[in-house]
Formats: C-alpha cells, structure tokens, sequence
C-alpha cells in the first residue's frame, strides 16, 4: 500500500463502464470484472469491485465461492436474498447495510426475492415482480485467511438526516460509529441520501475517495452535474461540497491506502 502523489479529481461517466448483460442480469462494472479486463483500469486506492446490478424476479447469482474479500452489498430498490456456507441468510433491502467476509473461503448466492419459501404449502410462492437494483463492492481486507464472516444492520432512520452516513468501516476513527465493520484499517464506505433543499454535504478529505452516483443526481463543487450511473476517482483531492436539487443518493469510499 502507497499514498498518493499528485492531486488528481478523475470524473467516469456511466455510459463508459464496461457491461455484463444476459437475460437476467443487468450490470454494469466501474472496474475491470470477470471476462472484462483492462490493466490500466483494475481498482482506485482500496476498491476492487463496484458492480451496479439490476436482477430480473426469481433470477440470480446461484451458489459460488469467494476467497480474502470484503464484501458489501447496498440494495437501492427492491430486496435480495442472501444464503451462504457459513449457515447465514437473511432478506437485504434498501437501508439495510450488509457485509460479508469471505476470509479463508466461503460460498453464497444471491437472487431476487420474488419468490419465497412457504413451508405451509410446501413449494415457492410469488411475493413481487420487481427487479431488484443494487451496489457491490469488494475491498482487500488487512489481512489474508480470516475467518469468514457476515454482519448486517438496518441504518434507514441515520440516512434521514441528510448528511454523510458511516455505513462499512475498519477505521478507528468510525470504531462505534459505523453501522457494520470491515477488515480494513484504511477504509470507509459513507452512504448520503439528499433532497431539493437539503444542505451540501462536503466529501471526506482522504489520499483515496471514490463517489459513485447511486441514484438521481448531484452537482459538484469545482466539476459540475454529475448524473446517475457516473463515478468521480479522487486522489489527493477532497474537501468538496456536494447538492443535489432533487432526490438522490451517493455512495463514498473513503481510504487512506492504495494497493500496490
């Protein structure tokens, strides 16, 4: 891990990210994943991973294996079912944080929750047809071969208040104030959500930051608009303020480390 040189504010458009689309799956990739590779494009300071998925009902990742990854999952409409070898499931949605850490192995699936078990019928019921739309992102833990694990909690009443949410952080500096906790000392992932009229947030003042527009859009000071969809890598370069004159919702990773 370094720290940066030269200040650098880096503005990625949505319709650039490279894309994985099949029947069921809409994805579009922020970085370098799966059969999409570009060497000069594999991660920014600690992310590895910013996946922007839409998954069709009944459909989904079935069970498959990840290894020394931390890994979270922020659902922005709809929910997800989440089961893994670690004896975990659970339902995620919007305002629900969720981390997993695959340490020394774990294997998992993850499918919209369209269709549910009902153990009075014996057989899967319909609950919704709604695409289910959310954000995955991947960070390399301090250490390889941890123990794996999964954390979740629920923080829709903290994202009321219009400012910068801690959401996953293995900071000391969030220790207590952070929804769930990652294995990374040099890392933080905050979550906003702000209206017309709400007052700018200012970004954290990190070597590392990377803002990715979730939903609606924003304006930010010293770039301009910055629509749905589209990223902004910062090296050496926060401290701005970000608005929004309508609804919308940003997701902003914080670290003081870089791979490499």
């Amino acid at each position: 891990m370094s720290a940066p040189t030269t200040p650098q504010i880096d503005v990625r458009r949505a319709g650039d990210r490279l894309k994985t689309r099949i029947g069921w799956l809409d994805s579009k990739h922020s970085f370098s994943f799966g059969q999409h590779y570009d060497p000069a494009n594999t991660h920014h300071g600690l992310l590895l991973v910013n996946n922007d998925d839409i998954v069709t009902p009944g459909m989904g990742f079935d069970t498959h294996p990840h290894r020394d990854m931390e890994i979270v999952t922020w659902v922005l409409r709809g929910s997800l079912v989440h089961q893994d070898s670690t004896g975990h499931s659970g339902v995620i949605y919007p305002g629900l944080a969720q981390r997993m850490s695959a340490g020394t192995g774990i294997l998992h699936s993850e499918k919209n929750d369209s269709w549910r078990f009902s153990g009075a019928t014996g057989s899967f019921a319909q609950q919704h047809d709604e695409p289910v739309h959310f954000v995955q992102m991947w960070v390399l833990p301090d250490e390889s071969g941890i123990t794996p694990g999964y954390e979740q909690l629920e923080i829709d009443d903290a994202l009321l208040s219009g400012g910068l949410v801690p959401v996953a952080s293995g900071m000391k500096e969030y220790a207590g104030h952070s929804a769930i906790r990652i294995a990374n000392k040099y890392a933080t992932m905050h979550v906003a959500r702000l209206g017309a009229g709400d007052a700018p947030i200012t970004l954290p003042d990190a070597p590392f930051l990377h803002l990715f527009v979730a939903r609606g859009a924003v304006e930010l000071e010293g770039t301009g608009p910055l629509a749905e969809g589209d990223s902004v890598r910062f090296t050496g370069a926060g401290g701005q303020r970000l608005s929004a004159s309508g609804e919308a919702e940003v997701i902003v990773w914080e670290m003081h480390a870089t791979i490499g």
